[in-house]
């Protein structure tokens, strides 16, 4: 049987306590709160970044705080700003453009183990 993790019932993290890391250029990710099956991020993007299309098995829920971006998911296009929200399936090709300074939550499930 594969080594896994056990997680507390609850999992409480401090807005002190997260070390932002730069995975891209205008891109700063604090991993948040998360157990083996939910997983929470905040990004930032710096206004004109241009996030690398790519693909994950991890379902997404994608709330935007503040700024604007625009989105690709699979041959969709369309724009979000504060208060809107959306959801990827896993395995579906999406991206984003930051047309202003940009601040959003995403939540995966399962965890995502290579954000770690």
């Amino acid at each position: 049987m594969a080594n896994v993790a056990t997680y507390p019932d609850v999992v409480v993290v401090q807005a002190e306590v997260p070390r932002p890391s730069t995975p891209e250029p205008g891109l700063i990710r604090k991993v948040l709160a998360y157990n083996d099956k939910l997983f929470l991020v905040e990004h930032h993007m710096k206004a004109g970044w241009v996030g690398t299309l790519h693909s994950h098995p991890h379902e997404q829920a994608v709330y935007i705080v503040r700024g604007h971006l625009e989105v690709r998911c699979g041959n969709k296009a369309f724009e979000v700003r504060a208060g809107d929200s959306f959801v990827v399936r896993g395995g579906v090709e999406h991206g984003a453009r930051a047309i202003e300074e940009s601040l959003v939550v995403d939540v995966f499930t399962p965890m995502r183990e290579d954000y770690l």
